[in-house]
């Protein structure tokens, strides 16, 4: 047994288990359109089954909306999985929906005016497309050839810095965005760990802010990277196709530990 299994075996059978995803380049392809993102029938396969075992817990911790997740990942009222939006500034319980959030009425009138304007100042770029999110904006350059997605960038950075110096900025896959919230899915794990009581944490995701949650992770824990990029996960796999292999695993030594 090589030590990646020792290490999925060990988690797969711990006491009370929680398997936290990132939905975007985990679960689903990266899109060109964002909302047309949508898990694969593999990853709906696999997080079903985890969802209904004893004592196991899934979590889908996104930077995207609630709202928005709860339409890519197909999420009804009553579903089983958690959710954790907006790199954990928003969760859905499940049984009891969605938790609220009492935010600064500044906070949202400065969102509102960003929104806007950065809408307007690139609505001109072929390929820009503009997020507006619970507690920010996403710039999203995918489908931008290389100068427009820099302009873009750069216009964004510059009216950000001046107009909310103190907003959180992070990059990912083709996106700069930025909140007025600075949760992290490092945060967004700890809390959902001390939620549901879980001894050990299965957290998997694909890109650089999926990074704060999985060098966080306890010895105990798996961290899963899901393609190529610089991780402190225990784990690297190639695709998604492979990361469900790994779920499939974690699930069929699970349904023998808690049967």
């Amino acid at each position: 047994m090589t030590a990646a299994d020792a290490t999925v075996e060990a988690v797969a059978t711990t006491d009370t288990l929680l398997v936290a995803l990132d939905f975007d380049g985990t679960l689903s392809p990266l899109v060109d359109e964002p909302m047309s993102a949508r898990m694969t029938p593999g990853a709906r396969a696999a997080v079903d089954a985890l969802a209904v075992l004893p004592r196991t817990v899934v979590a889908l911790v996104s930077g995207r909306s609630l709202g928005h997740l709860r339409e890519i990942a197909e999420h009804d009222d009553s579903s089983p999985i958690w959710l954790a939006g907006s790199h954990g500034a928003q969760f859905w319980v499940p049984g009891a929906g969605i938790e609220e959030t009492g935010d600064d009425a500044a906070d949202l009138e400065l969102r509102d005016e960003l929104q806007k304007e950065v809408l307007e100042r690139t609505a001109d770029m072929a390929g820009v497309w503009i997020e507006p999110k619970e507690y920010g904006l996403g710039v999203h350059t995918r489908t931008a050839d290389a100068a427009t997605a820099r302009a873009a960038r750069a216009l964004v950075d510059e009216m950000l810095s001046d107009r909310a110096p103190s907003w959180r900025r992070r990059t990912g896959h083709d996106i700069l965005e930025f909140s007025f919230r600075h949760e992290g899915k490092d945060s967004a794990v700890a809390r959902l760990r001390e939620r549901v009581g879980a001894t050990a944490v299965l957290f998997a995701g694909d890109d650089v802010t999926d990074e704060d949650a999985l060098s966080s992770l306890d010895a105990g824990d798996l961290g899963v990277r899901v393609g190529g990029g610089d991780t402190a996960a225990t784990l690297r796999v190639d695709d998604i196709d492979a990361f469900v292999a790994v779920l499939e695993n974690v699930a069929r030594l699970r349904r023998a530990h808690v049967d």
